[in-house]
């Protein structure tokens, strides 16, 4: 789907204030996701800059931080300083500590893809307690069943939801943010709206920069850590995204990876494979160690999803992720380039449960192709 966009001549910031009053004129409930990371500060701190100017009511608000258990100490600070504020102005704040499921990523060995968030049989090895001010339950939810994706709509089916999403953290975000407004429902039919929506990267540090919020430590560690500018995303540990680095936070965290692996201890693997296929690792170490990589990735993925799948995935959602990659394969032939290939064969390798990654791979080979269809027709595909 072709993505149009339009200049505005409002700055983002202004543009984001508008659309959080909007949410608050309805005069209904409005719940805003918040997980201490560097997204949902700038969203934070512009409702609460709201709040304080008396633009926004904070009766109608209610904050709601998913806990899922496997996060950095600095995070819970950060989101224990939050909850505060807002309580002071008059805001709720859900502080859910609920069994729903999390797709574990050091779990592919095994029939079990699922990490259940404070799980009452495991209470003896959590990463850490909950805190007691925690929800422990809720009406909606279906215990050790649910993702939180999949519970959140259901508790917040009175109100609107607002997130700190951005469509320029990925390929999928955008796409899916430019189909909202093509049904009738549109963005307010679904009851999710997001504020910050067209921030750049650059946008968002700037944002926090000049209004002074402070960050949580990880941000920095992850950056002094050698990870780069548009890789420092912060998530439960478990999660592809932030398994890889756990290693290397070891160093500002002496005891993070004992307690990890005390609770699943398959994390042992990023120990061990941090920097390899299995995390989508691809640092100059590796690459000197690995030397020059003459393989044939389309022929490994063919042997992979089209000869031998039975030989390579196990479980159901392993297998419901390779037949999608195998489509995808079948559909690309003849328009994907050997980098293609490799990224999608890694991608199977380290896990895409979510098939974010084939997406990606699927969009940048459509639009790598019309773009070389493009100048072959004004006279030559170097023309």
């Amino acid at each position: 789907m072709a993505v149009k966009r339009i200049r505005s001549d409002m700055d983002v910031v202004t543009a984001a204030k508008k659309r959080i009053i909007n949410a608050f004129s309805n005069g209904v409930i409005v719940y805003m996701s918040f997980s201490g990371g560097k997204d949902s500060l700038c969203l934070a701190e512009l409702v609460y800059e709201l709040i304080t100017s008396g633009k926004i009511d904070a009766s109608l608000l209610v904050v709601i931080f998913v806990d899922e258990e496997a996060i950095f100490p600095c995070i819970e600070e950060t989101v224990k300083a939050w909850q505060r504020k807002f309580l002071l102005v008059g805001a709720r704040f859900w502080w859910l500590c609920l069994e729903v499921r999390h797709f574990n990523c050091f779990n592919q060995l095994t029939a079990d893809e699922s990490f259940i968030c404070w799980d009452r049989t495991k209470s003896d090895v959590w990463i850490r307690r909950p805190p007691a001010c925690a929800i422990r339950t809720h009406p909606a939810l279906r215990p050790r069943e649910d993702t939180y994706q999949m519970f959140l709509p259901r508790a917040t089916r009175d109100g609107i939801m607002i997130s700190g999403v951005r469509a320029s953290e990925s390929v999928q975000r955008l796409q899916y943010m430019a189909a909202l407004n093509m049904g009738a429902k549109g963005i307010t039919g679904n009851r999710q709206i997001y504020p910050i929506y067209d921030w750049k990267t650059n946008d968002v540090w700037l944002f926090l920069k000049d209004t002074g919020v402070e960050i949580p430590d990880i941000y920095m560690y992850m950056w002094q850590a050698g990870i780069g500018k548009g890789q420092l995303r912060v998530s439960q540990f478990f999660s592809s995204d932030t398994a890889s680095c756990l290693v290397r936070m070891n160093e500002y965290y002496p005891d993070l990876m004992e307690r990890v692996i005390r609770r699943e201890p398959n994390a042992y693997l990023a120990a061990l494979y941090w920097d390899s296929e299995m995390f989508g690792r691809s640092t100059k170490n590796r690459k000197a160690l690995e030397g020059k990589d003459d393989r044939d990735y389309k022929a490994e993925l063919i042997d992979m999803i089209i000869k031998h799948p039975s030989d390579y995935f196990h479980t159901d959602h392993q297998k419901h992720v390779a037949e999608r990659y195998r489509r995808v394969l079948i559909k690309v032939d003849g328009m994907a380039r050997p980098r293609d290939y490799r990224k999608m064969y890694e991608a199977l390798i380290a896990g895409d449960p979510k098939l974010r990654t084939l997406r990606a791979i699927y969009q940048d080979v459509a639009c790598s192709y019309a773009e070389y269809s493009r100048r072959f027709r004004k006279g030559g595909a170097n023309g």
